[in-house]
């Protein structure tokens, strides 16, 4: 049985630098592949991408802490993977699992991923739909349409690639239960 399947979807997370992909730079990328019923088939490598010290210096504040404080920070000064090399580890795990152009980008906040991705790895970028499934959406939609109910789905987010993504999954399994009933 092949592992390829046209209705998988990519889980992507990136940390950045900053929130300029014209100024900052991604530090770490991971991906999970779930099915379309989002149970997970595969994690794939979460990478740390080295950046020199004068790109970290220049991280804002809320950048230097949260990095600092998860360890990521140290990662990224001891790795030695460059953007290029994250990129093309990704897409080999992608491709055991989904055709090119077939999945949506999937998760939180993900048009912020895809700049960085369609200036930093723009292979893989264009290796997905150009379609977002985007958590946020749900989430926004939720708090303004019934914050009554208080179904907003409260995750504690470590900020690290891999934490995220599985975070993501389980709010999408969350408004999918509760607000979706599908």
């Amino acid at each position: 049985m092949t592992k390829l399947n046209d209705e998988n979807l990519i889980w992507i997370d990136l940390e950045m630098t900053g929130l300029d992909p014209n100024s900052d730079r991604i530090i770490e990328i991971a991906t999970i592949v779930t099915d379309k019923n989002l149970n997970v088939i595969d994690e794939g490598p979460s990478i740390v991408v080295h950046q020199s010290d004068e790109m970290l210096d220049g991280m804002d504040e809320w950048c230097t802490n949260q990095h600092g404080k998860s360890g990521l920070t140290d990662r990224v000064r001891n790795s030695s993977i460059s953007e290029e090399m994250a990129e093309n580890v990704t897409l080999a795990f992608l491709k055991q699992y989904v055709p090119e152009g077939k999945s949506p980008m999937c998760g939180n906040s993900i048009c912020q991923d895809r700049r960085f991705l369609a200036r930093w790895m723009p292979t893989l970028e264009m290796y997905f739909h150009y379609r977002n499934l985007d958590v946020s959406t749900l989430k926004e939609l939720t708090s303004r349409w019934a914050p009554e109910k208080k179904m907003v789905y409260q995750k504690e987010s470590s900020h690290l690639a891999m934490d995220d993504i599985k975070d993501s999954i389980a709010e999408l399994q969350h408004y999918r239960e509760t607000i979706l009933a599908i």
